[in-house]
């Protein structure tokens, strides 16, 4: 455990950035120094007096009183900007997700935080994070075989999104959800080939506008490229009521199959799974965990990008090396 309390920062202010703020007071050794955003600092309630609210353009002015700062803006729009900015200040940790432009976004941040000499960990979460390493091992493990990762039941914010911007919708969410069959034949050692259609299913709940075609809305949704066009999509058409009082959580998880032989030719299938209650309540646990990570890096001297492949897990945890080995080896 560090000798005086690891000073945490959060970049943020949504779901993500709450769930870190609470995720920050379970670590003993670790404080929330600040919380920068983007609204009026003066009109942030954060639930805690004693925590400073800074506007984030103001955040260079507070780099000595942060020792990692984690940052929960959107993939989209937010870290592709404030990465690499901020890598200039801080040693920080994200929750990247476009899987596709992530080596870009890593070129992007390394650059800066070499230069800067500071430490980023970037695509933190449970995908990419905690399932890229175990598609990793099951590869590394099993080289000859097949690996499938599928997600859900779960809501979807990014669809969800996409949803409520059809014309003629109110509101609405979507949730992933994995094809049984498909988990069945890859647990039992089959090997198939997927589809994109054979792996998940997608299930729309939707609030009409008054006045708004019912047909007209869901042809858009099923018809809708890179989100729905590709899947077996179902539209439910449901009241505002019923969105608020059976939709409002954001659950999530899946799994990720590792199916091969092994050297001797025996069958062997590797398998690690979530269920999660609170898709950003998790993804900010893993966020600050590898925090401490962070921490302990920069202070070894090491400068530039980092993925969730080049963390030994032994930094995430609180306990020394010893303890470590006596426990949980």
């Amino acid at each position: 455990m560090a000798s005086s309390p690891i000073r945490i920062g959060i970049a943020g202010y949504g779901n993500l950035g709450r769930g870190a703020q609470a995720a920050i007071a379970c670590h003993p050794d670790m404080h929330l120094a600040g919380i920068f955003t983007r609204r009026p600092a003066t009109t942030l309630s954060v639930g805690n007096s004693t925590v400073p609210v800074w506007p984030l353009a103001d955040a260079a002015a507070h780099r000595d009183e942060i020792d990692v700062l984690i940052l929960c803006g959107g993939s989209k729009d937010d870290l592709p900007v404030q990465g690499p900015e901020l890598a200039q200040w801080f040693t920080t940790v994200d929750s990247y997700d476009t899987h596709a432009r992530i080596p870009q976004y890593f070129e992007a941040v390394d650059t800066v935080a070499r230069t800067h000499g500071n430490l980023s960990i970037l695509a933190v979460g449970w995908d990419p994070g905690l399932f890229s390493i175990n598609r990793l091992m099951g590869e590394a493990i099993l080289p000859g075989g097949a690996t499938y990762t599928f997600w859900g039941k779960g809501l979807s914010q990014g669809h969800s999104d996409a949803i409520r911007r059809v014309p003629g919708v109110a509101g609405g969410v979507q949730y992933t959800i994995p094809v049984p069959q498909a988990v069945e034949r890859v647990r039992s050692g089959e090997q198939p080939q997927l589809g994109t259609r054979d792996k998940h299913t997608r299930e729309c709940y939707v609030v009409l506008q008054p006045g708004a075609d019912a047909r007209q809305v869901e042809q858009a949704i099923v018809t809708m490229p890179d989100y729905f066009a590709d899947y077996d999509t179902r539209v439910h058409f449901i009241d505002a009521d019923t969105l608020r009082r059976e939709h409002a959580g954001m659950p999530h998880g899946g799994f990720v199959i590792r199916s091969g032989q092994s050297g001797s030719g025996d069958s062997q299938v590797m398998e690690y799974s979530l269920k999660l209650a609170s898709n950003p309540g998790f993804t900010s646990s893993v966020l600050v965990a590898y925090a401490r990570a962070a921490w302990r890096m920069k202070a070894a001297g090491e400068t530039g990008a980092r993925t969730v492949f080049d963390v030994a897990p032994g930094l995430l945890s609180p306990k020394s090396a010893a303890d470590l080995r006596r426990e949980l080896l």
